[in-house]
């Protein structure tokens, strides 16, 4: 069975760092897609940054510049650095697996949906 945890969520002034962390139980890191996504209320779900199955990484345009995945095969766990975080980073964000869901190119805009493992979400709150 396949478990996807966050942790690092927290409340953050703008200009400051987060690093969440998405601990994998029952998947293997590069067996399929992994990626973070995010969403606010009244907002569509959007996808931050997604490690494909070929290895390749992809930013959501908001992100590029400030935000990097990276991951650990040892503790089979996904990372996202956060770096100057802005208000409109807050949200709600979600690790998601699956062995086929990287469908789109870039990767970053597959379908969240399509994603067969998921996380509860870890809350990111930037305050101004």
């Amino acid at each position: 069975q396949v478990k996807l945890v966050e942790f690092g969520g927290d409340s953050v002034p703008a200009g400051g760092s987060l690093r969440l962390s998405c601990q994998s139980s029952g998947w293997t890191l590069g067996s399929g897609c992994m990626g973070w996504f995010r969403q606010t209320p009244g907002k569509e779900r959007e996808g931050v940054a997604v490690l494909d199955s070929d290895g390749m990484i992809s930013y959501g345009d908001s992100v590029k510049g400030r935000f990097a995945l990276s991951k650990d095969l040892d503790k089979n766990s996904l990372y996202l650095q956060m770096n100057s975080l802005k208000p409109e980073d807050t949200a709600m964000y979600y690790c998601a697996a699956d062995r086929y869901a990287c469908s789109a190119e870039p990767a970053v805009y597959s379908d969240f949906d399509g994603f067969l493992y998921r996380g509860q979400g870890t809350q990111v709150t930037v305050s101004t």
